[in-house]
């Protein structure tokens, strides 16, 4: 049976549960971020067809995420739905899952759920979304950046690469499809070990050297995913930032590794 909305579940933990409060602490991180300074074949703008983007609290890695979202200034009108995949942190599922709604809810509205069938590796399995924080945060980041859109909300779980990548491949879509990857990087080293590690997995995804491992993105699986198929989709990465949260808001006995990391189509 399809539920009608799949509510917030970590509104006023991982980001500010007030309307207001949320779209003001949101426009912040994204007026503080800029627009690709490069242009496409046909002369427009350059957005991402592709970003990969951090999902912890807002006050740690919500000042990296916008970097990646103010990129999508160009586009807003004409991106109309985002592929967004995540890891599942609480409930294991074999191969990725859809949430089994009709929308996914945040304190800014309702995002309408785009619910493909026919994919194989794909189940529906709404108490894998239920609790799962790395694709909700990643909403009031889309709804500020895009204004109104569809996603396709996906947990990844015991997904080999080959597997995600057959699905991306499967939704890539034209202009109007954004595909967005939801990880943090290498978690509790101390900072200096943390921003070693985590400056050669940056070097790595770059390079579309895969696969990641787990211990240096929580989100590998849909990451490792995107790098499998970017190549062939002609997309080259680009670093729009990156820290850690003993940069922010944590202290640096033992930190957490945020990036933005866009995939420009073209070369």
């Amino acid at each position: 049976m399809m539920l009608p909305v799949r509510p917030p579940a970590v509104a006023g933990l991982f980001y500010p549960a007030d309307p207001r409060v949320l779209a003001d602490a949101v426009d912040g991180y994204l007026d503080a971020g800029a627009p690709l300074d490069a242009a496409r074949a046909d002369g427009a703008q350059a957005a991402p067809k592709a970003l990969v983007v951090p999902h912890a609290g807002y006050v740690y890695s919500g000042a990296v995420a916008g970097l990646g979202y103010a990129t999508l200034a160009p586009v807003r009108g004409r991106i109309t739905r985002v592929v967004l995949l995540g890891p599942c942190h609480r409930v294991p599922v074999r191969g990725l899952a859809l949430p089994g709604c009709r929308a996914m809810r945040t304190p800014l509205g309702d995002v309408p759920v785009e619910a493909p069938e026919g994919l194989d590796h794909v189940v529906t399995r709404p108490d894998v979304h239920a609790e799962e924080h790395s694709l909700e945060v990643q909403l009031p980041f889309l709804q500020r950046a895009l204004g109104e859109f569809t996603v396709v909300p996906l947990a990844v779980g015991d997904a080999p690469s080959h597997e995600v990548a057959a699905v991306l491949d499967a939704l890539w879509g034209g202009d109007e499809t954004l595909i967005v990857v939801s990880s943090d990087l290498s978690h509790y080293h101390r900072y200096a070990e943390a921003r070693a590690l985590d400056a050669a997995t940056v070097e790595a995804v770059l390079a579309l050297r895969w696969p990641v491992r787990h211990d240096q993105a929580c989100g590998a699986s849909p990451l490792n995913g995107l790098l499998a198929t970017a190549a062939g989709h002609g997309l080259r990465p680009v670093l729009l930032g990156a820290c850690n949260s003993g940069d922010t808001a944590g202290d640096r006995a033992q930190v957490v590794g945020y990036a933005s990391i866009g995939f420009l189509e073209g070369s």
